[in-house]
């Protein structure tokens, strides 16, 4: 078995390593997610290392002087890290020849062909679910033989194996707390709407919505929600538990862990009896009597993707969602004490000046406890960013989805609305929305209760702020 070195690669200063991998942006408040997808092909090797560069501040020329250790180099890469990931990998190829070297996430799984064009140190990409894909390359199976892999020849020829089945057995897979208490300080992972220090990992994979603009199940998930078992679940948590005794909250990191209600509910059951505190992702469309019996299996707060407040923009990106029901969910969890983080989604098609001001005001009338605001991101592989290309609203000079700088900007733009307006239109949402009185004293109230909330609620305004200040400066 080869030596695997798994790496999350330096970035950009203040990258936020969101979503369980290489997030797109500098962030209004700095948060780090679990490299969980990483982990999870690393739990599949014995002896294999991970390296979560930058919430652990681990530098490039750190991690070069380790490469001799390892024959195998995997990294995690995205579209907008790409750049400087291959940077990373070709540091680390040139400090050990022999290193076999290669990339994984939806990036490379979109378009293998041009990723591995790029440049010649890369031996290989790895599409979709690739765990098995990696563990077969660290036996030493040869390239030609393994699923899901595209990969340089000998004479320099590009390769393209079929792809790997869907995995459908997700009890197949080892936990990956393992692997986090093994080479992860969880006190450097923070969220500033979850309870610190926190623990996330994925319960299944794919997601029954077909929102145009979601990456991973049109790259990697696919659309059926595949899932381990309930007992499966438990007794991961229950290992953690005992392994890490200092964390204060679990995080299920699927797309929507409520697309299956009545599994959900078991697993809030038996984490009741466990008195396990807990969050997830949810669709605005869970009933509540299921979101009671989450409630009371310990269930602390929801992720919730409202992305608009308008119907037709729901409509036009399919997320199968009513505005109504929307409404209907947020006033269930006021009601049940459950606490939403509420995401939003700003240049959508068919975004004018007028569906921005409704979506504000719809924010404001569902009061989640905190939000977040993106600007529509169209990532290659996705239906939005076909539908971008084809309409002409992704010009050549605004297609990049980050800046130098890794700050987020607005790609898409229509012949009545900007990309600079909808790229202000983000510091006007969180103005207004987090600067109205029952919002102050709120956050207020809650800073009394709690001198550590006090202290993290000024750290993170500090941050938000001097972010929106810079991310308005370079934006002129």
């Amino acid at each position: 078995m080869m030596r695997a070195l798994f790496l999350q690669a330096p970035a950009c200063d203040g990258f936020d390593g969101g979503a369980g991998s290489r997030y797109q942006a500098r962030r209004e408040i700095r948060s780090f997610w679990y490299p969980t997808w990483l982990a999870q092909a690393a739990a599949l090797l014995p002896g294999s290392k991970l390296i979560d560069a930058v919430p652990h501040g681990i530098e490039l020329d750190a991690i070069v002087r380790q490469a001799r250790q390892f024959d195998l180099a995997v990294l995690h890469t995205s579209t907008p890290s790409f750049r400087s990931d291959l940077i990373a990998l070709e540091a680390l190829k040139a400090a050990n020849p022999a290193l076999i070297a290669g990339f994984v996430g939806a990036k490379v799984a979109v378009d293998p062909a041009g990723s591995l064009a790029s440049s010649p140190s890369i031996d290989f990409v790895a599409g979709n679910e690739f765990e098995f894909t990696i563990r077969e390359i660290a036996e030493g199976r040869e390239f030609a033989r393994i699923a899901g892999l595209s990969y340089r020849d000998r004479d320099g020829t590009i390769r393209h194996n079929p792809p790997r089945p869907v995995l459908e057995d997700m009890d197949q897979l080892p936990f990956v707390t393992p692997v986090y208490q093994r080479h992860l300080s969880i006190d450097k992972y923070f969220i500033g709407y979850l309870h610190h220090p926190y623990i996330s990992f994925y319960t299944g994979r794919g997601c029954k919505s077909r929102c145009t603009f979601c990456l991973w199940p049109q790259t990697v998930g696919g659309h059926r929600y595949r899932t381990r078992s309930v007992n499966n679940v438990i007794d991961e948590i229950a290992w953690a538990r005992h392994a890490m005794p200092r964390v204060k909250e679990f995080f299920f990191d699927d797309d929507t862990f409520t697309d299956d209600r009545p599994r959900a509910e078991a697993i809030a059951r038996e984490l009741g009896r466990m008195g396990v505190t807990w969050s997830c992702n949810a669709k605005a469309n869970v009933p509540r009597e299921t979101l009671k019996i989450m409630r009371d299996g310990g269930l602390r707060l929801l992720v919730v993707g409202y992305e608009s407040g308008n119907q037709q923009i729901l409509h036009n990106i399919r997320k199968g969602m009513r505005v109504d029901m929307a409404r209907t969910f947020a006033r269930h969890c006021h009601d049940l004490g459950i606490k939403v983080h509420g995401t939003f989604i700003l240049g959508l098609p068919g975004e004018t000046r007028q569906t921005i001001e409704e979506t504000i005001r719809f924010a404001t009338e569902i009061n989640p406890h905190t939000l977040q605001v993106s600007i529509a991101a169209p990532y290659p592989g996705t239906a939005l960013h076909r539908e971008a290309a084809e309409q002409g609203w992704l010009d050549a000079d605004n297609a990049e989805l980050v800046d130098d700088n890794g700050v987020q900007l607005a790609p898409l733009s229509y012949p009545h609305l900007g990309h600079q307006e909808i790229f202000d239109s983000v510091k006007d949402f969180y103005r207004r929305f987090y600067l109205r009185a029952p919002k102050i004293a709120s956050i207020v109230g809650e800073m009394a209760r709690s001198p550590q909330m006090m202290r993290r609620r000024l750290r993170e305004g500090v941050e938000f702020f001097r972010f929106l200040r810079e991310r308005q400066a370079k934006a002129h």
